[in-house]
């Protein structure tokens, strides 16, 4: 059984607004246990495996990690309470620093595993074993847990100091044999926060060649494994095989559990797989387990006060009704948050995202649970000094957003939408003024480009504010790559929007209209 891309999520419910939701590791609960009574039954077993981004996603995931971090994780809590087996490092749990992370990793009655994550400078696996033995019956299965290496290129740095990143290819060929060797495995498993860079059906390429995601990789280049269990694109994958690999993804936040049913027979010594099945479990409809809801309970009580914290009074309009209209013009509700950063870090100019199109904007009065719901991530905000070549080579990157149907009208990229949503990747510029025009080829999209009514000097250094994930060149942003850092402010930017609005009590919904994507001009 697999879970993957949970992101704090054990509550069925939308916390923007308490409405319910057909998410939950408390749903996944009921589908655990279902499970483990019908291994017994045919006298099997179950090994309960999370695949990374367990500790990060949800207000009740924030709170715990930046306001009240002295109780156990509420996911590790919920992980013990079920009897996981083991757990995979994802890239967000490294999110909240590393001190939030080993104090989880300390309370957890299961291994984390990740054996290409490594002490700098050697390839000692910094969070102990990379793999898991288990034993029944005289079965051995082996699980080697394995991270998507491309994590220094979104990770604030001094949240992975000490650590290196090696290549999940590499790492995986050396330890599969041994596993197979060494400790005699009969079925391995490995369970890799990361997807698949290839169509699994067609072998096309689904991305540029980066190594965050080598599922395909894995499958067509390491002989010896039965098993890839996978995550990090959100993806629902099920009931194929690759090379003879049996693989899966279980989509997020607990939408569904992930089953590989494997049957072995005698051979031998040893044992033979017979048959190896995989497929999605949904939650639609489950009960959630009462135990784990009344486990979460004193959390969540916690939250949810601290979520309907009154902060502030909006004087306009910054809701979001339709967020292709926010990314197609200038609006009150992003030049809002690119004012917060600009006023807090000093910066000229600045840049973000309206990072799902579930976010709402803000309305006449603010709470918490509003600053959380459109600023999902515990992102920090860096200044870093860039030259006006890289600012249009962003604003390129920026425009590839957008494709043209037939008729001219604009729509989202599939690259940006398949398979993986990725909207936090466009992003909208506040201190500059610009054009993009989307019928025109990419990389000649930008029309208009100047600051304070003069062109932008392609050699001249600009600072702009942005949140540490760009900054690190994060969504293929490589111009941002190694660049002078400013200023880094390690605040993150929904408590600098919070304070922002507390400071000032009401906040105006202004527009200067510095930006706007058209077509045919």
């Amino acid at each position: 059984m697999e879970t993957s891309d949970l992101h704090g999520s054990i509550l069925p419910i939308h916390y923007a607004n308490n409405e319910p939701n057909e998410v939950g590791l408390a749903k996944v609960a009921a589908l655990l246990q279902k499970e483990k009574e019908r291994a017994e039954l045919e006298g099997g077993f179950v090994l309960a495996i999370d695949n990374g981004d367990l500790i990060q996603g949800t207000p009740l995931a924030y709170y715990h990690a930046r306001i009240d971090n002295g109780p156990t994780d509420p996911m590790v809590l919920a992980l013990n309470r079920l009897g996981y087996d083991a757990a995979v490092i994802g890239n967000h749990e490294f999110n909240y620093g590393l001190a939030v992370l080993n104090k989880a990793v300390a309370e957890s009655d299961f291994p984390w595993l990740s054996a290409n994550i490594v002490k700098e400078g050697t390839e000692e696996p910094y969070f102990g074993k990379p793999y898991l033995i288990k034993r029944y019956n005289g079965v051995t299965v082996a699980v080697l847990g394995l991270t998507t290496p491309y994590i220094p290129n979104w990770e604030n740095p001094a949240n992975i100091e000490g650590l290196a990143f090696l290549d999940a290819v590499e790492t995986a060929s050396r330890w599969v044999p041994y596993l197979r060797g060494e400790e005699g495995a009969d079925v391995v498993v490995i369970s890799y926060h990361g997807g698949f860079e290839k169509d699994p059906e067609t072998g096309e390429a689904a991305e540029v060649p980066t190594g965050e995601n080598q599922g395909y990789r894995l499958c067509m280049e390491v002989p010896g494994i039965d098993v890839l269990l996978t995550g990090h694109q959100h993806r629902e994958i099920a009931g194929k095989t690759l090379n003879g690999v049996t693989i899966l993804q279980p989509g997020y936040l607990g939408q569904h559990a992930g089953a590989v049913r494997i049957m072995l027979v005698p051979d031998g010594d040893g044992w033979t797989i017979a048959e190896k099945t995989s497929e999605l479990l949904p939650v639609n409809g489950v009960e959630p387990d009462a135990e784990l809801l009344a486990l979460a309970q004193p959390y969540e009580i916690a939250t949810q006060q601290w979520l309907d914290t009154p902060i502030g009074s909006i004087d306009g309009d910054m809701t979001v009704r339709d967020p292709m209209r926010i990314r197609m013009k200038d609006n009150a509700m992003i030049e809002f948050i690119n004012k917060v950063q600009m006023e807090t870090s000093g910066a000229a100019i600045s840049n973000t995202a309206l990072f799902s199109d579930e976010a709402p904007g803000f309305p006449p009065r603010v709470t918490m649970r509003h600053i959380v719901s459109n600023y999902i991530y515990p992102n920090t905000l860096k200044v870093i000094r860039i030259t006006g070549r890289d600012m249009l080579e962003a604003l390129e990157r920026n425009a590839t957003y957008f494709t043209t149907d037939g008729n001219g009208k604009v729509a989202i990229n599939p690259k940006f939408a398949v398979p993986k949503p990725q909207h936090y990747n466009y992003d909208m510029w506040e201190g500059i003024e610009y054009t993009l025009d989307v019928s025109r080829p990419e990389g000649s999209r930008v029309v208009r480009l100047t600051h304070r009514g003069e062109p932008v000097d392609p050699d001249g250094e600009y600072d702009v504010a942005m949140n540490n994930y760009r900054a690190g060149g994060g969504g293929d942003y490589t111009m941002f790559q190694g660049k002078t850092v400013v200023k880094d402010i390690p605040t993150d930017v929904s408590e600098l929007i919070a304070n922002y609005i507390l400071e000032r009590k009401t906040v105006a919904a202004t527009v200067d209209g510095n930006w706007e994507v058209v077509t045919g001009r």
